[in-house]
């Protein structure tokens, strides 16, 4: 570790303090939380194209895919819900998964035997065919499931299971779904491969938000378990009331500063288990065939190596991070809200992260998340506080200052605007670029 990368985790860890000395500790704490978070969205990103050179904006689609598998693993099933139509609903998947091996097989067993007009013609029958049986299954168990208490369930529930479960099925969850979206689309050159995982990752959301039964859509899923305590079990405790007393918080703050230390030190052996995993990955052969296939794909396809397999095999790893950090949000907020999953927002915040931090560089993706996360939440305060003082010669009323401050809420994108120029200006290759090996 080299001296500019402890003085860029100094400087980020100076303002995390002064907003915990400025506007409280628990303002820090939950920003440090969300930093951590960010930084494992963007190590997921970081192997696909700082190791590999993949471009994939479908981001916030394996995000998601985390999220529900959280909703899934913890949340106790509705057992009226699986009554109504449950069974049904599963006779469906099962057809559906039968048509799909019908499907392949048919394909893989005539490719020599007909002609290719006649394998298309009867491909299509075999799909629009069991496309219409599995409609006539499922359609009337959702519309059963869907109509059980609509406003408080209408949803099948999960399985009741532990939350940090949800955690690693996230992961394989994710990581199954980029094998097949990778299997459609890394054939594709990287700006079409870049139009078609942000057209996946679109088609990802849609589901999830209007398929009632599966996550109850747009009207989310609360009240996910913890995998900490509660505020108001730990403000019974009366080691919290003596070390709220001595510290001069209230006991409201420090039980809930306590909880965000719980979530943090979950989140931190996260990121340090994907950082220490990434960084041996790295330094590994693998890691060095991966940075000669992102360099020259025509070479490394010439000295044997299997370029699509590599490919797909990095996109499913990054693809699986980006599950694994879905499910720990979802676990932070306590709800699953599908339309707070804005592919053409946030998915562009995280690949501003990598530019930021550097791609290619471990250290370099962690900073980038750090940074971009603290400033995108602080730039509100921050604007207000700028317009404030520009404007303090002028009455409270007068229009400009009005105005001014009114537009203190939009500086957020100016100021993600600024930092990324100021980077690639003075910094090309991020605040922490690629080492040479």
């Amino acid at each position: 570790m080299n001296m500019r990368v402890i003085a860029v985790f100094a400087l980020m860890g100076i303002l995390l303090a002064i907003v915990g000395m400025v506007q409280s500790w628990n303002v820090a704490f939950n920003i440090l939380n969300l930093c951590v978070i960010s930084a494992i969205m963007t190590l997921g990103v970081n192997m696909q194209w700082g190791y590999a050179g993949l471009v994939n904006f479908g981001v916030m689609g394996f995000v998601a895919v985390g999220g529900l598998a959280a909703v899934v693993i913890a949340m106790p099933p509705v057992e009226a819900a699986w009554q109504a139509g449950g069974g049904r609903l599963m006779l469906g998947f099962g057809v559906m998964a039968v048509v799909i091996a019908v499907a392949t097989a048919f394909w893989r067993m005539t490719k020599h035997r007909l002609s290719r007009r006649a394998r298309y013609i009867i491909m299509a029958a075999i799909l629009v065919l069991g496309y219409g049986l599995v409609r006539y299954i499922t359609d009337a168990a959702v519309v059963a499931i869907e109509a059980v208490e609509p406003a408080k369930s209408g949803y099948l529930g999960g399985f009741g299971l532990p939350i940090l479960l949800s955690w690693a099925v996230g992961a394989v969850v994710a990581g199954i779904v980029a094998m097949l979206v990778g299997r459609i689309a890394l054939g594709l050159r990287s700006d079409y491969l870049a139009i078609a995982t942000l057209g996946i990752s679109e088609i990802m959301i849609y589901i999830l938000k209007n398929e009632d039964w599966l996550a109850r859509g747009v009207k989310n899923v609360s009240g996910l378990p913890r995998p900490v305590p509660y505020e108001i079990d730990l403000q019974q405790k009366a080691w919290l009331n003596q070390l709220a007393e001595t510290s001069g918080q209230s006991l409201a703050n420090a039980s809930s500063i306590i909880v965000k230390l719980c979530y943090l030190s979950l989140f931190v052996a996260v990121l340090v288990g994907l950082f220490w995993l990434a960084e041996k990955a790295l330094r590994a052969p693998w890691g060095r065939m991966m940075r000669a296939i992102r360099d020259n794909e025509v070479a490394a396809e010439a000295m044997g190596k299997d370029v699509k397999g590599r490919h797909l095999q990095i996109f499913i790893l990054g693809s699986a991070v980006l599950g694994l950090a879905g499910a720990m949000l979802t676990t932070l907020d306590g709800q699953f809200t599908p339309h707070s999953y804005q592919p053409l927002r946030f998915t562009f915040l995280v690949w501003v992260m990598v530019i930021v931090g550097g791609s290619g560089n471990n250290y370099g993706a962690i900073i980038g998340g750090f940074i971009i996360w603290f400033f995108w939440i602080e730039a509100e305060p921050i604007g207000l506080w700028l317009m404030d003082a520009l404007t303090a010669g002028l009455d409270a009323d007068s229009p400009l200052r009005v105005h001014l401050l009114e537009s203190a809420a939009h500086t957020r994108l100016m100021t993600m605007g600024v930092i990324m120029l100021l980077v690639l200006r003075f910094s090309p290759k991020g605040l922490i670029p690629e080492a040479k090996r």
